[in-house]
């Protein structure tokens, strides 16, 4: 697979890129941790969105099995668990922007999307990446995207630092 190591200065475009799409007004943003934490904060600062929630959610496998085939799979069909979610009168009636760093298979985004339009909420989904070769929800992508990919993006607040400066993690 390959890989493509992003600067600040690439993610300020890809900002930049996005916000002009954007073609209403927001109430509420929900971020979706950890990715979508920095695009989140800056896209909240040019669009003056103060009312920021957070989604954290897991797709645990729950095999037993040793088959790591299986286990993939497995992890694949696991229902979502929410650590961390919004209380729904947060929710309820507003207009409410999701932002993630990036749409792979569109299982988390989706899951959020999902359960916040549960709460009556008009919801919009929007990441700095859009990966439409590894989406599981057939034409369903983001409202809003700046760039696809068929890349694994390495985002600069992936990287580990260390003492002697900026090393990429060696866990690829």
């Amino acid at each position: 697979m390959r890989r493509e190591v992003l600067t600040w200065n690439d993610v300020d475009k890809l900002i930049d890129h996005l916000i002009p799409q954007f073609d209403t007004e927001f109430d509420a943003m929900v971020v979706i941790t950890r990715g979508g934490i920095v695009p989140g904060g800056m896209l909240a600062e040019a669009l003056n969105l103060t009312a920021i929630l957070t989604a954290a959610v897991d797709f645990p496998a729950e095999s037993e099995d040793n088959d790591v085939q299986q286990k993939q799979q497995t992890r694949w069909m696991a229902w979502p668990k929410f650590i961390q979610f919004p209380e729904t009168n947060l929710l309820e009636g507003k207009k409410v922007l999701i932002v993630d760093d990036v749409w792979g298979s569109g299982r988390t985004i989706t899951a959020v999307k999902n359960r916040i339009s549960a709460a009556s909420a008009k919801v919009y989904t929007s990441v700095l990446h859009f990966n439409p070769y590894r989406n599981l929800f057939g034409t369903l992508r983001p409202d809003y995207y700046a760039a696809t990919t068929d890349t694994f993006i390495i985002y600069p607040w992936e990287v580990r630092r260390g003492q002697e400066g900026v090393l990429l993690s060696n866990t690829f």
